[in-house]
């Protein structure tokens, strides 16, 4: 199973197996209204990329530190926010 055959699961307690369960995206939020579309632009315009991250994104650095490639990492924090943190 990837991350892409995730995408939208939550984690059910119960049965301890994923369930699809779609949660409205901050940008679905702030695009509802003319200010929301305000907003989506002034957080936007402060991230240094430049726009939102996409869930696949934050997906790829979930399945990278639980992998063996991050073996040898330790007592770090990964910021997957498109430099926001660094401003």
């Amino acid at each position: 199973m990837t991350a892409t055959d995730l995408k939208g699961a939550t984690h059910s307690r119960e049965r301890d197996e994923p369930r699809l369960h779609r949660h409205a995206r901050l940008s679905d939020l702030l695009a509802s209204a003319e200010v929301g579309e305000e907003r989506k632009k002034m957080i936007s315009d402060n991230v240094p990329l430049g726009r939102f991250g996409t869930s696949d994104e934050i997906a790829n650095a979930v399945v990278f530190l639980a992998s063996d490639d991050s073996s040898y990492i330790t007592g770090t924090e990964l910021f997957v926010d498109g430099g926001f943190a660094q401003v």
